[in-house]
Parts: structure tokens; sequence; C-alpha cells
């Protein structure tokens, strides 16, 4: 079945039964992967979907009430973004002042001193998230617009640090990735069973392939990548935003 506009909603979901079924499916991934343990060099390992729930459910609640046309699914949380804020590329300044979401950030069992929870208080700017959804209030002014037919997740829901220092989950052994993506292969799936898009983005290589191995079975949506926004690279230094629409426009979802 090929989705077009003409065929939203699929399905007779109510907004707030969807959303509750999106808090549902978190909360199921949340149980799963906390009971998680991973080994040296991972010292600390941060599970916003637990400490900075609140944040979080307010995201799901207020934004995945409706079928979308276009999911963006990242990697994990960054440091100064979901790790702080529980939204996915979470940075601060734009969850609070253009989502309007403002919750208490609890602390996490074990924090790392290295990369305290200071939750809406944090000042330092996640530079991926300012990019993305700094892309996206450009083009669609309000969330309220973007998210009508957009929606963001992240693929793992947990961030991983080898004392200061941020770890992916792709640097992970095999043996501790394989439950984990497991896991979040099994999330994926739900979320995108109850948005039902015609297109999931993966920001970056890496989220775009689990992507295609978690949805192989679902061919009636279609995958893509859109540049990471990340600063370590010196493709997205050059111009994310706008290679990033170059690449959409590309696939046929944005008008250049």
């Amino acid at each position: 079945m090929t989705l077009t506009s003409d065929t939203w909603p699929l399905n007779p979901m109510t907004a707030s039964s969807l959303a509750l079924a999106a808090i549902a499916a978190a909360q199921h991934l949340s149980q799963h992967v906390e009971a998680m343990r991973f080994a040296s060099p991972v010292t600390h390992v941060y599970n916003p979907l637990t400490y900075a729930w609140a944040a979080h459910e307010t995201y799901l609640r207020r934004f995945a009430s409706s079928k979308k046309k276009v999911v963006f699914v990242g990697m994990n949380p960054g440091p100064f973004g979901m790790v702080q804020t529980g939204v996915p590329f979470g940075e601060v300044d734009t969850v609070r002042g253009w989502m309007g979401i403002v919750e208490p950030i609890e602390k996490p069992e074990h924090e790392n001193p290295k990369r305290p929870i200071e939750g809406f208080a944090c000042t330092r700017s996640e530079v991926s998230g300012r990019r993305l959804w700094g892309l996206f209030a450009r083009r669609f002014g309000s969330a309220e617009a973007f998210f009508q037919n957009h929606f963001v997740a992240n693929y793992c829901p947990l961030a991983f640090f080898d004392n200061g220092r941020n770890l992916t989950p792709d640097k992970l052994p095999a043996t501790e990735q394989a439950p984990l993506l497991t896991a979040c292969d099994t999330h994926l799936r739900a979320l995108i069973d109850l948005l039902q898009p015609q297109w999931v983005i993966g920001v970056g290589a890496w989220a775009e392939a689990r992507a295609h191995s978690a949805l192989a079975d679902q061919s009636e949506v279609r995958i893509g990548r859109v540049l990471h926004p990340s600063p370590a690279s010196p493709a997205a230094n050059r111009g994310w935003a706008e290679e990033a629409t170059r690449q959409l426009a590309a696939l046929g979802i944005w008008k250049a």
C-alpha cells in the first residue's frame, strides 16, 4: 500500500489513545534496557526514560498524538541534549522555548561527576540538537506545525560514558549490543506501527542502518538518511541545514 496524504489517518485511534500507546511503548523499552549491564570501558549509563521521564512523557503526550508522514530517528541521547531534557536531540533552549516543555528532571542513581545532570538549568548547548531543531523551527515556524506531520525519536534511549567521554552504542562489544539492539528494534517497530509514516529518516548512517534492519518486513515504509548534525562531522560544519534540506528534497520529502 502506498501511503499518501489522502490516506491519513489510517486507523481510528484517537489522539489520546495513540499518545498513551507511545508512552506505554517507551515505558516498556525503558524497563528492558534498565536491567542491562555494560562492562568496561563503560563507567556510567544514563537512561533518561527514568530520571527525565516527566519531560519525555510530556513530549510524547503532546507530539506523538497523531499519525506522521516522516519520522526522524537519531542514534542515542547526547550529553547536553536528551540526557538533560528527556527529549530527543533536546537542546535546552529549544525544548523550553520552542516546544514549551519544562519539567522537573531528577538524578540518575549513579551520576557521573564528569557529566552531571543539571536538567533545564544546563547552560551547555547540544550542537546537534540546535542544528536539527533549528532547521525545523526555521522551516515550519511553530512546533505544532512541524509535529503535525513529523516526529523525532532516538533509536537507543541510553547514553554511555567512559568517565567523561561519550560512547556511542555502535562501539559496544557485540555481546552487549545484541540484546540492546533487539529491544530497540522492537520499540522502533512499535512506534512506526503507531505513527504509520511514509518515511523513516535516519539521522546519520548508523540510525539509517538500524531502521533498515528493524523495519525490514515493513515494505510500505520508505527509509532514507540525512547527514548527522554532529560538530564532529566536517561536512556538517560546512552547512548542515543546507545539506539536510538538499537530501530531503532529493528524496521528495521536502521542496528545496
